[in-house]
């Protein structure tokens, strides 16, 4: 295994036992989508592929509860559970409406905080102060920004609607805020960045004194902007050893007790255009190739310095 630290680990080390996420869809639209930032969303968007297990059009209490109970069934050794409000701006309502939702699902007391899937443009001074009351009584708030990439054109290219400069203050913002830990989402693959591209953002994650990262490969999913053009050659995904040995390289660079959340992507075989790897089925093939590649850099740093 890469010596690196998994989301799972830290979670598993700190609590004694199993802690598992739930995903949330608590009904959040999108502000690239509704017409305040921009229409259509994110080039790569097609919202449902992010959680494709996801129990929407039920309440906040039914997805907790059918959650709560299906995983207590599968794993004996089970801690508490993690509330992710993952579809769409998890921030983008009014603070009222905010906390609400939340309000909901902190009632638990098998859950030990939450994580909330956000965009750096929509986390209002406000939203944060509401967030930050929760570490009064629940140990593990995440808030979870999508950088995906420092290359300024690039986000323009994708249709992101913002740009480095309000993902950097929104992370500053809420580092103002004690108990409220930030994870930063980059993906690999986006059409138009480079090695150097990915190498800043991850310089960038490591500056700003981030805890956590999820790191995603790009794939291409039905029913976005980025299907048709990958039919017209527009698009090239990795393969697996390119995605790899980037990661591993990128994972060098990041500081070694940031918490990595994810190093894999995946959408539903229905959904998935490509790349093929890119499924729950080939999730633990991509991380032994992420390790393999570690390993690969570790052996050609040992063999340098020999030299």
């Amino acid at each position: 295994m890469g010596n690196y630290i998994r989301f799972n680990q830290y979670l598993k080390e700190k609590y004694g036992g199993r802690i598992q996420k739930i995903s949330i869809d608590a009904g959040f639209t999108c502000p690239n989508r509704d017409g305040f930032k921009g229409h259509g969303g994110c080039t790569f968007c097609n919202n449902a592929s992010f959680s494709p297990y996801a129990m929407s059009k039920q309440t906040v209490e039914d997805q907790i509860e059918k959650s709560i109970d299906f995983y207590k069934k599968r794993f004996k050794n089970i801690k508490g559970f993690i509330a992710y409000f993952q579809a769409f701006s998890n921030t983008y309502a009014p603070v009222s409406k905010l906390k609400e939702i939340y309000d909901r699902a902190m009632e638990y007391d098998e859950i030990i905080g939450m994580s909330i899937g956000t965009r750096p443009d929509v986390a209002p001074d406000e939203a944060l102060d509401l967030i930050a009351t929760y570490t009064a009584y629940k140990p593990e708030i995440w808030i979870e920004y999508g950088l995906q990439t420092a290359n300024i054109k690039t986000l323009r290219e994708i249709n992101r609607g913002h740009g480095v400069s309000e993902f950097v203050d929104a992370v500053l913002r809420t580092k103002k805020r004690a108990g409220i830990k930030v994870c930063a989402h980059m993906i690999v693959g986006l059409p138009g960045d480079t090695f150097e591209d990915y190498v800043e953002t991850a310089k960038l994650i490591a500056a700003l004194g981030i805890e956590g990262i999820k790191i995603h490969p790009l794939h291409i999913v039905k029913h976005t902007i980025m299907e048709k053009q990958f039919y017209r050659g527009q698009i090239k995904t990795l393969t697996l050893e390119e995605y790899a040995d980037i990661v591993a390289h990128l994972l060098d660079i990041l500081p070694d007790d940031i918490i990595v959340h994810r190093l894999t992507g995946e959408a539903t075989e229905e959904e998935l255009i490509s790349p093929d790897w890119c499924t729950s089925k080939r999730k633990m093939e991509v991380l032994n190739a992420i390790d393999e590649a570690i390993k690969r850099r570790q052996s050609n740093k040992k063999l340098s310095l020999k030299q």
